[in-house]
């Protein structure tokens, strides 16, 4: 039974039992769902059921981008790219909640044609229908309007922003530039031009994407971390294999979360202190509901 259903049975109008929800819900934003399980499939769709199902993102009909780490030519093993069976577990939520079309990209920083099939990526998706795997395609990038603290306007990926849901489905690791790379950074792979030129205030800037692409659904891959020499690696002792996802509404939060996985504080982190004073989610540990599933 439902919420909605069980909240009419107790008495309550439909118009009180929308607004208990809608309340139920706000109280959840900063719900983090952590599954720990071998089987990463599994893992990251009971990750998505606690907070809700994907149900609670993706609508019938709805076109839905999933965003990746796809950025480097990199084996699974290697924990530079988000692992291939997060990524398909995530498709296969998103169409069996209904999406019409389920589109997966990510501006790759290596040869794309080599990302997408080293990665697993290309193999994991191959054959499954109303999915669509494509390289980017610069035409396909329009200027748009941020009005940041930092970046006024930027040219970013078109299908990004025209879809009904953005899920961001990146891989933690380390940076070092920014100390990690989780979801508030994965949001780079939307970004067209010269990426490196916002590299002297990459915080703000994320904060002003962040604000403007709102990533419905952030699922985040620490099935194995790299914690060394990120954002490419390439030496397996840099790997340290946790069998764990995480999953939130909460972009902020859930990167706040992910940040505990390597021993630091989400304060260290200057891209998730930035986008929590922009209001973009729960940076505080203890105001955030940590779900063990």
């Amino acid at each position: 039974m439902d919420r909605r259903r069980f909240l009419m049975l107790l008495g309550f109008s439909p118009l009180i039992s929308k607004l208990l929800l809608q309340e139920a819900f706000a109280a959840e934003k900063s719900l983090v769902a952590i599954a720990d399980d071998r089987d990463y499939a599994q893992a990251t769709v009971r990750a998505i059921n606690a907070l809700g199902g994907m149900r609670r993102f993706v609508r019938p009909g709805n076109v839905v981008v999933v965003k990746p780490n796809i950025g480097w030519d990199r084996t699974p093993e290697q924990a530079a790219n988000t692992h291939p069976l997060v990524v398909r577990a995530v498709v296969s939520e998103a169409l069996r909640a209904g999406a019409r079309k389920v589109k997966v990209f990510d501006r790759s920083c290596n040869d794309p044609r080599r990302c997408y099939v080293t990665s697993g990526i290309a193999a994991a998706l191959r054959g499954m229908k109303n999915v669509e795997l494509k390289q980017i395609e610069n035409e396909r990038f329009r200027p748009v309007r941020l009005n940041g603290r930092k970046l006024r306007d930027w040219e970013l990926y078109d299908e990004a922003l025209s879809a009904d849901v953005f899920i961001n489905v990146p891989v933690a690791k380390h940076h070092g530039l920014t100390g990690l790379t989780l979801g508030l950074k994965n949001v780079m792979g939307i970004m067209g031009g010269n990426r490196g030129s916002i590299h002297r205030h990459i915080d703000s800037a994320l904060a002003d994407i962040n604000a403007v692409v709102k990533s419905r659904l952030t699922v985040i891959d620490a099935t194995r971390i790299l914690t060394a020499n990120g954002p490419q690696g390439g030496d397996p002792r840099d790997v340290k294999v946790l069998n764990k996802v995480l999953a939130s509404s909460d972009i902020v939060a859930v990167d706040a979360v992910a940040t505990t996985l390597f021993g630091l504080r989400p304060e260290a982190i200057s891209t998730t202190v930035a986008a929590y004073r922009r209001g973009l989610g729960e940076m505080n540990l203890s105001g955030i509901r940590i779900l063990r599933v």
